[in-house]
């Protein structure tokens, strides 16, 4: 059964890009645990991260250093976080998350309740600066 990020990729599941290419995807968390909190994704459906053929994984590495770059200029913020947990979704995937101090990437804090307006101006922010 394909996973929820495979049903995205497919259209089967809106989402609020920040952006793709041929193999990668980049989109909003719907429980973020802060403003601006993305997931980068393969397209190809692979559930472990280090299962990933070695040009995929470095792929997907340099995308996601591309949508942090585009997240700290959209999102005011120190840093940019880089978690990977993989428990929740079979579906290898990377969490950027602004920081401004190490707290801000606790993922047992309650999850932020945005409204969709909120999601999408995020998201177009983050788009914007995505080169």
């Amino acid at each position: 059964m394909a996973s929820i990020f495979t049903k995205i990729v497919n259209g089967e599941i809106p989402c609020y890009k920040v952006a793709e290419d041929e193999s990668y995807l980049a989109f909003l968390d719907i429980f973020p645990i802060a403003a601006g909190h993305v997931l980068v994704i393969p397209k190809v459906e692979t559930d472990y991260l280090f299962d990933l053929d070695d040009q995929k994984f470095i792929g997907l590495m340099l995308f996601s250093k591309r949508i942090a770059k585009a997240l700290k200029k959209a999102i005011p913020c120190k840093k940019v976080g880089v978690a990977v947990l993989g428990l929740e979704v079979p579906h290898a995937h990377i969490h950027l998350v602004p920081l401004n101090s190490e707290s801000d990437i606790n993922f047992s804090k309650s999850k932020l309740k945005l409204t969709v307006g909120e999601f999408t101006e995020i998201s177009a922010k983050i788009a914007n600066e995505f080169i």
